[in-house]
């Protein structure tokens, strides 16, 4: 009997390269692209379509994830760096691990943010309800959000933009949902999915928007940045559009002469 042949893995077409090089380069990772294959996902991987394109990856790293230093969950989309040489991994696995690339992202959540700008401290570990979800919990490891405001919607949502000082799995997703603000669409932390509908999201308003990091071979310091992907700049027009001031009436508006 011939063996079964397992399933191709199929290809994300859309996902485009914002920066390479011989060491790096730099993808703008569509929503539903894992960073890498695992047991039981079954589409597209960042990895997997770069090899398809003939992408060089260095071989440093464990098996399956060769290459990749910092990853983005498959319902958030925006930059992903991935090491191409030997060089370049050594090197962007220490600036990671050491805090020394700045990642900035941009998160519609639910409600009104009291400040303009704030940290959020708390340490994030599995949940005990779920293999798939996290929480803050003392047993969990350091985790460390800063966060400002971009733009109000009154008391139904606020974007901001959120710079990571730790990579924890699912950090911004936890924290602004501890702190009472899940993210807009991301029902498994408490996002309201009339809300959620109401915008046309089904997954998180989150984008990866801007990557700076030190290049590991040249040393130069380097910016790299994304736009928001259609799904979430409709959703960010919906919300502008509820809560657009009316007009005043003609009779009522006050004519200014010079």
């Amino acid at each position: 009997m011939a063996e079964e042949q397992a399933e191709p893995e199929p290809i994300a077409t859309d996902m485009a390269v914002v920066y390479e090089d011989d060491d790096v380069v730099v993808v703008d990772k569509p929503v539903g692209v894992a960073a890498h294959a695992s047991v039981g996902w079954t589409g597209p991987t960042v990895l997997g379509s770069l090899r398809d394109r003939g992408v060089h990856i260095t071989s440093y790293g464990a098996a399956g994830r060769e290459g990749i230093v910092s990853r983005l969950d498959v319902g958030t989309s925006g930059l992903m760096l991935v090491c191409k040489s030997d060089l370049a991994y050594t090197e962007m696995r220490r600036q990671f691990a050491e805090h020394e690339v700045k990642k900035t992202y941009h998160a519609l959540v639910q409600g009104g943010l009291k400040e303009n700008k704030a940290t959020i401290e708390a340490p994030i570990g599995r949940a005990k309800v779920s293999d798939f979800r996290f929480c803050v919990t003392p047993a969990g490891k350091p985790a460390v959000t800063h966060w400002d405001v971009l733009e109000r919607f009154g008391h139904e949502a606020t974007l901001v933009s959120v710079n990571l000082e730790t990579g924890r799995t699912h950090q911004i997703r936890v924290h602004f949902s501890s702190i009472g603000h899940p993210l807009c669409g991301d029902p498994m932390y408490g996002a309201n999915p009339v809300l959620s509908e109401a915008l046309g999201l089904d997954r998180q308003w989150l984008h990866a928007m801007k990557l700076e990091f030190r290049h590991p071979r040249t040393r130069v310091w380097t910016t790299v940045r994304s736009q928001y992907p259609a799904d979430l700049a409709a959703a960010l027009d919906a919300m502008r559009a509820r809560h657009i001031e009316p007009a005043e009436p003609a009779e009522y508006a006050e004519v200014l002469v010079d």
